[in-house]
């Protein structure tokens, strides 16, 4: 367990332009306590919410698209903010949404590097890139769980 662990919960954020995709990771190995997608001008008060139900020891920020702008609006929150590189979390993220939801009926057949998730996967993205932060690095995970 490193000190991010033993602190709290990391709140992973995957800024946009539009939208931002955030997660609450308790631990490495752990299932998210809390995943979301929200407008990225509303998402301030909704991090001011999510807070007020977990413990969150710091925030990892998604190092690419409209950083700049959502980490001024997370500088008031007050907690420490790193960024994280967020290279191949995309695809990574659809891994993971096609883990938690695998296709069903017809789309059985199809492989999964072909499917499209019928949403955005921004809240998963935001799982891995909370999960670099724990695993001590702001670069990709040596073992990415998918």
């Amino acid at each position: 367990m490193n000190a991010v662990e033993r602190a709290g919960s990391v709140l992973g954020i995957d800024p946009g332009t539009r939208k931002c995709g955030y997660a609450v990771v308790p631990a490495l190995d752990a299932a998210p306590a809390e995943l979301g997608i929200v407008a990225t001008e509303i998402i301030g008060e909704t991090l001011r919410d999510v807070l007020a139900r977990h413990a969150v020891a710091a925030i990892a920020l998604g190092g690419g698209t409209n950083v700049a702008p959502v980490r001024a609006v997370l500088e008031a929150l007050g907690l420490p903010i790193h960024i994280v590189d967020e290279r191949e979390t995309t695809l990574l993220a659809r891994r993971r949404y096609f883990a938690a939801h695998p296709p069903r009926g017809w789309r059985r057949l199809v492989p999964r590097g072909m499917l499209l998730p019928p949403r955005p996967i921004d809240d998963f993205a935001a799982v891995l890139i909370a999960e670099r932060l724990i695993a001590g690095g702001s670069g990709p995970v040596a073992r990415p769980r998918v």
